[in-house]
């Protein structure tokens, strides 16, 4: 009997759906936490009896008007935010990358911060942020191409150096905009939900884009198996890789329009699927829209429950859980995707 070398994605189909299936109940405990907590207390039993008859109308208007929207808007950013970190993993070859690393974010958040200076609010911002960050993303993908042909390294290269650019642009606009204007720009860099205005266009790009990174999954398999042997299997290299990175650069925009520049989420939700043995993209797509939605929707439930006379950006809480878990997964030595 010979020993035969396991396959990277090995793993205990039905271990993994007990995973997966652990994963959703997390993340409806976090949704029925976030409709009870904040301000106005809400009991657990007030919350299941809500549509009753004799339900409180101040804690029905409370849930369905501020708490359930501001909870699907954390829930289809952190999701959005994660599915296009694990693209952006597996497209760099890079376990370093994230959602932000290409300066798609720094694009939309310049063109934000030059609508609210200018005196826009609400859906308005919302539409400048993403065309900044669809113009961000062109910008990369001619600079990256230029007269030679595509690889990661220079992709990633342009990013990086365009999102440096953006980066001095966003400091003179912070350097030259009014005393009145700079608490709504500094809290819209750091990420915060209390700028999103409507659910559905970004639940709508997380439900299209989830559909399509399930039908990907099969070849985001071999690709992350390298690129010569995903050739050598008949995949479309070049194509597919541009079909990510649209992908990816759609669904951080939407993110990053919904709640600003919300850290962390898209670098290490990836990894720690990875951790638990969730390797396999059918099975890590569907655990990271759990893992990375239920992450957000705690935070930000911390973040506005944290103060009674204020909210925290939702930004600050997510860095303050990333950065141990991030030196936790370097201590362990971050593997290559």
């Amino acid at each position: 009997m010979t020993n035969e070398t396991p396959h990277p994605f090995t793993t205990s189909r039905y271990t993994s759906y007990r995973r997966i299936a652990l994963l959703g109940l997390i993340c409806l405990i976090s949704f029925v936490v976030a409709l009870s907590s904040g301000n106005i207390d809400i009991s657990f039993a007030e919350l299941f009896n809500l549509f009753d008859e004799n339900a409180n109308p101040l804690h029905a208007q409370v849930v369905l008007e501020l708490r359930l929207p501001r909870m699907t808007h954390a829930f289809s950013t952190g999701a959005l935010l994660a599915l296009a970190g694990a693209l952006m993993q597996v497209l760099l070859r890079n376990p370093l990358a994230d959602p932000y690393i290409l300066g798609i974010s720094g694009g939309a958040a310049f063109a934000a911060l030059l609508a609210i200076v200018f005196g826009l609010v609400g859906l308005s911002v919302s539409v400048a942020a993403f065309i900044g960050a669809m113009s961000a993303m062109l910008l990369v993908f001619g600079l990256s191409r230029g007269q030679g042909s595509w690889t990661a390294s220079r992709l990633l290269l342009t990013g990086v150096v365009l999102a440096s650019g953006w980066g001095a642009a966003i400091s003179f606009i912070l350097s030259i905009a009014p005393d009145n204007k700079l608490r709504s720009l500094i809290f819209w860099l750091m990420g915060d939900l209390s700028f999103a205005s409507n659910i559905w266009p970004a639940l709508i790009t997380l439900v299209i884009g989830f559909v399509i990174c399930l039908y990907f999954a099969r070849n985001l398999n071999v690709l992350s198996l390298g690129a010569e042997q995903a050739q050598s299997l008949g995949l479309a290299i070049n194509r597919f890789r541009w079909q990510l990175y649209l992908l990816a650069s759609i669904m951080t925009a939407m993110a990053v329009v919904q709640a600003g520049s919300v850290g962390f989420i898209g670098l290490i939700i990836p990894h720690l699927l990875r951790l638990i043995g969730l390797r396999d993209y059918r099975l890590l797509i569907p655990a990271a829209v759990l893992a990375g939605g239920g992450l957000l929707v705690f935070a930000d439930t911390v973040a506005r429950s944290a103060f009674t006379d204020a909210s925290l950006p939702v930004g600050v809480l997510t860095a303050a859980m990333g950065v141990p878990i991030f030196i936790f997964l370097l201590y362990r030595g971050v593997k290559s995707v």
